[in-house]
């Protein structure tokens, strides 16, 4: 045992003991919308651990109000429409205060109706392709602005990339990124020409014939890049297919956003060194928060050997803004909560800290990670924190749109017409 951990332990353990008087009335009850089965459990599993962590301690710190938090946790199985249905469960039945919870976008989009029709509020810890901003929802993940675009600039500016292969999994988030993705190269001067577009269902296998293809893309001499929206095991074929065409890392390099730690852990990453990953934490972060964070982990996990990776981060943050927002506003109602929470601000783990704007999204730094042997990265680049944008300046639809939800109760605010626009833009 570390000496950091024996500390947390020791601190946990004088905590309950002070909590467990402090905690009187009627539970709080915090839902957890996560996959425990299905394609998506193997991500979704960690982010409903960490919220049990998260519940726990803050239990340990006396609780919320004086109460009480007490989990409710659902199974929506990877199944997009039963998240809607799991949702309005917690928010009918067990009559829960904040949910925390979906990963992919089209989960999300299945429970926003429920949510706004009755007034719940949530927290989605997933970077998304934007385009969005609820009243409902806080969006404690990336926007486009925050890992998309950064990362495109970086290989632009620093690795020389001249040629595009924008490769993703064929749903919503990849294709919307890669719409803004195509608008924001071409603004830079980048010909049409120069940007490949390929989309493959979720699982997909062969990838010999879009390997070929990307490589073929450089046989002008031109710098090729690939940017990838690839999700799940798919990742896997796709970068052994990489090495058995004797591709390597310097001579096409693939920046990805649905790889972490969690997805590289235990597997082979003798394919995959030297090749980047763009989010906003990473575990090799080296702060005082992080280590603290990490250790936490690994003892409520019960293992050292597991990782922590950039959902759980924004989990932790969206989490601790709710405690944050509930405890000023002195209740849990969801009103009076989203009108405390605009402006408030936590920690992060890499040594700064999360602002809540009026739109609803975080301020978050860009972290470029480059992989290595071990299945961690080494952070190669960093920003300070970025404001995340809902509305994307590089769609000429959403150029025009802001959202203001403390100052004109809006989320789809058109600057030119100075309306609210009632119905959401699908891309």
């Amino acid at each position: 045992m570390t000496k950091l951990t024996g500390m947390l332990m020791l601190t946990s353990a004088i905590a309950l003991a002070g909590g467990a008087w402090a905690q009187e009335g009627e539970p709080i009850k915090i839902g957890v919308l996560h996959s425990l089965s299905g394609t998506m459990a193997i991500s979704e599993t960690t982010l409903k651990d960490t919220v049990l962590m998260m519940v726990e301690q803050q239990n340990a710190r006396g609780g919320v109000l004086g109460r009480p938090l007490e989990a409710v946790v659902v199974d929506p199985a990877s199944d997009w429409p039963l998240f809607a249905e799991k949702a309005r469960e917690l928010l009918t039945v067990s009559n829960v205060d904040v949910i925390f919870g979906c990963w992919t976008s089209v989960s999300r989009k299945s429970v926003l109706p429920v949510i706004e029709e009755l007034n719940g509020l949530m927290f989605y810890p997933v970077q998304y392709e934007g385009e969005e901003s609820s009243k409902n929802v806080i969006y404690t993940g990336a926007a486009p602005n925050q890992q998309a675009i950064p990362a495109v600039e970086y290989m632009m500016e620093e690795l020389g990339v001249e040629k595009w292969a924008l490769l993703g999994t064929d749903y919503v988030y990849p294709r919307t990124t890669n719409n803004i993705l195509e608008s924001y190269l071409q603004d830079q001067g980048v010909a049409p020409g120069d940007i490949f577009v390929n989309y493959t269902p979720f699982g997909h296998s062969d990838w010999s014939k879009i390997v070929s293809d990307v490589v073929a893309l450089g046989a002008d001499g031109k710098k090729v890049g690939v940017v990838s929206t690839i999700n799940g095991d798919a990742n896997i074929g796709f970068y052994k297919e990489l090495a058995a065409a004797g591709v390597s890392a310097d001579d096409l390099p693939v920046i990805a956003f649905s790889v972490g730690e969690e997805e590289l852990s235990g597997l082979d990453t003798a394919n995959l060194v030297g090749h980047l990953a763009a989010w906003n934490y990473f575990q090799s972060a080296d702060s005082p928060e992080n280590e603290a964070f990490i250790a936490a982990w690994q003892d409520f996990i019960g293992s050292d050997q597991r990782v922590t990776n950039d959902p759980m981060e924004a989990t932790m943050l969206g989490f601790n803004l709710w405690v944050q927002a509930v405890e000023a506003a002195g209740t849990t109602e969801v009103d009076p909560v989203l009108e405390a929470i605009v402006g408030l601000e936590v920690p992060n783990l890499t040594g700064g800290t999360a602002t809540v704007l009026p739109n609803h999204h975080l301020t978050k730094p860009v972290l470029i990670g480059e992989i290595r042997e071990d299945g961690q990265f080494d952070i190669v680049s960093q920003t300070d924190p970025v404001p995340g944008d809902a509305w994307t300046d590089f769609l000429p639809e959403s150029a025009v749109l802001e959202a203001d939800w403390p100052g004109k109760s809006c989320g789809m605010w058109n600057s030119q017409t100075e309306t609210c626009v009632q119905v959401q833009s699908n891309y």
